[in-house]
């Protein structure tokens, strides 16, 4: 199942309401995993961002349904990626010409 690390800023009113914030992403934790996903492992961070998640999904379309759906409440702003194993790294480059 593809890997896609999100990137999440608090927005104004997510840090006003930061103590819900728990309750948030146990709420997202049961998203993915209603639409077939799961959510790996979360980090608060130091620096240009508030936190982390790794997830999986089926497929890119269903991973954008989870963020849109986890970011409309307003409280966070996200950028996702999708990350590649190192399996599937050695398979992209074996292939290379």
């Amino acid at each position: 199942m593809p890997t896609y690390v999100t990137l999440f800023r608090w927005t104004q009113l997510g840090i006003e309401n930061i103590k819900v914030s728990p309750t948030r992403l146990d709420a997202a934790r049961e998203l993915f995993k209603q639409l077939g996903g799961e959510l790996k492992s979360f980090h608060i961070l130091m620096g240009q961002y508030d936190a982390v998640i790794v997830g999986e999904a089926p497929d890119d379309e269903t991973m954008a349904r989870i963020m849109l759906t986890a970011t409309a409440h307003g409280a966070i702003r996200s950028e996702t990626m999708r990350a590649f194993t190192e399996e599937e790294y050695r398979k992209i480059v074996s292939g290379l010409p």
